[in-house]
């Protein structure tokens, strides 16, 4: 798909130190430190993501930073008890019964700065209730603000469940593909609502974690801060492997494919 712009920047881990170099281009940080919202995208399971993620915040300095990763409940507790260590923080946002990968790929984020951190990952019961009732229902009150009464167009909603059938490796029916893809709003929906909040409260800049497809500008969060706070100047990181992303960007940077067991493995029958 068209990329604005591809950064291919070769990410190297600093000997014995655990902490990455010079990730972040000039140009890219220069733009970053002008925008009232920077979205971090990223593949979950990157360990070298995260350390750009790190740099990023740290070059920022954001108000507030949106985790995807976060429920709000986990958020308000966190604000509560400020964690002093990985374990009590992993206790305090219940991140072992998240489904996450483990915290310590992204416990130096959380260490780049004492900004309050706000909330955006859908609990279950609301994921539920979109695959069985819709986005629009699981969201309630603020669906119809953030266009989820207003059904894709066939051309968006077939592209949607085609990706959603390519990312599940072909092995899912065709009639989840809908349910994936009300999932996918809503998420995209509580994030950008959570990112408004956030500016409103902080007055920004706001730092947002976040994977790629949340991130993308022609599908994901973006077009809902565009709609909703048109001024509200918003750039957006993606990040590759390899040189493989979908989606659209203001910058992508680069990095080696994480090394990881073939996902589709998952899909195939167990003898």
């Amino acid at each position: 798909m068209k990329q604005i712009a591809i950064l291919m920047c070769t990410l190297m881990v600093m000997a014995g130190s655990g902490h990455a170099d010079d990730l972040i281009p000039d140009d890219v940080a220069a733009a970053m430190r002008m925008a009232d919202v920077v979205l971090l995208g990223e593949t979950h399971d990157n360990p070298r993501h995260h350390l750009v993620q790190e740099q990023a915040i740290t070059l920022i300095d954001p108000s507030a930073v949106v985790w995807e990763m976060v429920t709000e409940e986990g958020a308000q507790r966190l604000a509560q008890k400020a964690a002093s260590d990985p374990e009590e923080l992993s206790r305090i946002l219940r991140w072992a019964e998240s489904g996450w990968p483990p915290l310590s790929l992204y416990y130096p984020i959380f260490q780049a700065t004492d900004a309050p951190v706000y909330g955006a990952m859908v609990p279950r019961k609301a994921a539920r209730t979109a695959m069985e009732r819709g986005a629009a229902t699981a969201l309630g009150a603020d669906a119809a603000r953030f266009g989820l009464t207003i059904p894709l167009s066939k051309a968006e909603q077939a592209a949607r469940e085609a990706d959603q059938m390519a990312a599940h490796c072909d092995a899912l029916p065709e009639s989840a593909l809908p349910q994936l893809v009300a999932i996918q709003r809503l998420r995209d929906a509580v994030l950008a609502r959570a990112i408004l909040r956030a500016v409103d409260e902080t007055g920004g800049p706001v730092a947002v974690i976040t994977g790629n497809g949340h991130a993308r500008k022609d599908r994901g969060i973006p077009t809902f801060l565009s709609r909703l706070r048109p001024g509200l100047k918003v750039y957006v990181l993606g990040q590759s492997e390899d040189g493989t992303i979908q989606g659209d960007y203001d910058a992508v940077i680069d990095s080696p494919t994480a090394d990881r067991e073939d996902p589709c493995l998952a899909f195939q029958p167990q003898n």
